[in-house]
């Protein structure tokens, strides 16, 4: 188990959005910063994982990370890809068994989880598919979220394009990028080119915004 979470949570490096393990401990959208506890999933059962480091002289968060880091050099592997549930059902003889039995299971190869698991998941993906588009039909686009954000923060709509690192700009920057993703769904890769940043950098925005919009209890449509 502990090598697919590592092979798992190495993806986004193995993939280029991240360049490097300081990254991906940052990169939110990975169970990885969960188990370092930087971020926080609350579908993700982290204890379990760290149950597993905690018998050695180091903290267990660390000794993941240590192990995390070992895996990078192993790069693709072949016997970890692929065929998710498939495989934690034991293969197809295991599902053919289990159908045998009278046990159904629902899959999809590109998770791994029980039935329950893997129709949240993918009910979850749905109603956010639904959403974005429904914002988009209303005419919501990313202009729309940088005049709202603009308007929120007291700025001009180009000021948010600015790499400045004054506060009030860093937190309108985080705001439209959290909304841009979580509401309409643009990639990370694609924030990262408009603002010239990396994808590490986009993710801690998305982190930061989401505390901002939390807090102030802020909704990009006005109700």
């Amino acid at each position: 188990m502990l090598e697919l979470v590592r092979y798992i949570h190495l993806n986004p490096l193995r993939a280029g959005l991240v360049r490097d393990l300081d990254e991906l401990d940052a990169y939110s959208y990975s169970g990885h910063g969960a188990l370092l506890g930087k971020s926080k999933h609350l579908w993700q059962e982290t204890d379990e994982i760290l149950r597993c480091f905690g018998s050695g002289p180091v903290p267990e968060s660390k000794a993941y990370r240590n192990f995390v880091e070992k895996g990078i050099e192993q790069g693709r592997r072949p016997d970890l890809a692929g065929g998710g549930l498939i495989r934690s059902a034991g293969g197809w003889e295991g599902l053919k068994l289990k159908r045998s039995e009278g046990i159904y299971q629902r899959s999809d190869e590109r998770m791994l989880g029980d039935s329950e698991f893997v129709a949240k998941v993918l009910a979850q993906s749905k109603e956010q598919i639904k959403k974005s588009h429904a914002l988009r039909a209303a005419g919501i686009d990313l202009e729309k979220i940088a005049k709202r954000v603009s308007q929120i923060m007291g700025l001009a709509p180009k000021e948010i394009l600015l790499t400045s690192k004054q506060r009030n700009i860093v937190n309108a920057r985080s705001l439209f990028c959290y909304w841009a993703l979580q509401e309409l769904g643009v990639s990370m890769s694609s924030l990262a080119i408009r603002f010239g940043i990396s994808v590490a950098a986009v993710s801690k925005s998305v982190n930061r915004g989401r505390t901002i919009a939390e807090q102030e209890r802020l909704c990009l449509v006005e109700s």
